[in-house]
């Protein structure tokens, strides 16, 4: 059985080579390397950490969240990603972080949950659509891929978000 929870210092090797598989794959990201855990645990908001672990305390995928800004008037906004480890793709997980992500951020206030996918990563852009967000619109050739099958090439991106209800604005 999966399960999530908080995710700490300790499972950051886990979390750093699910995170290169995303960006080997080339359907997950632009950036070309993983950063440190020094620079993730900066630039990712304390309170919507998750991992998926399963029977064995295995971390199986992650969940994390940046602000948009540091504006006051955004503070309710935040800008998401959920990889889940290529041999637990398929089975729910990015569902089951997306849902525990949801309501963690929605408890501590945010009201609109948001992120950039690949045109043509269909698996994600499905689990977000069951999880409730939404296409607000498409960015053409944003930039070109570093690493993984679509290297040199221009891709586009969707840009996706969930109004929270429970905080107002659904």
């Amino acid at each position: 059985m999966t399960t999530v929870r908080e995710m700490d210092a300790a499972d950051w090797p886990a979390v750093e080579k699910i995170y290169a598989q995303g960006i080997a794959d080339g359907e997950a990201t632009f950036e070309v390397t993983t950063p440190t855990w020094p620079a993730f645990d900066a630039a990712r908001l304390t309170g919507s950490r998750l991992v998926a672990v399963d029977a064995d305390d295995v971390v199986v995928g992650w969940v994390a969240a940046s602000a948009v800004s540091s504006r006051p008037a955004y503070r309710g906004v935040v800008e998401h990603s959920v990889y889940v480890e290529r041999a637990a793709r398929g089975r729910g997980i990015g569902r089951l972080l997306l849902d525990a992500f949801i309501a963690s951020a929605e408890a501590g206030g945010v009201w609109t949950i948001q992120s950039s996918i690949f045109t043509d990563n269909a698996a994600s852009l499905r689990v977000h659509e069951a999880a409730g967000f939404r296409v607000v619109g498409r960015r053409e050739r944003i930039a070109r891929a570093g690493v993984g099958p679509h290297a040199g090439q221009w891709r586009d991106t969707v840009l996706i978000e969930r109004r929270s209800a429970v905080n107002g604005v659904g």
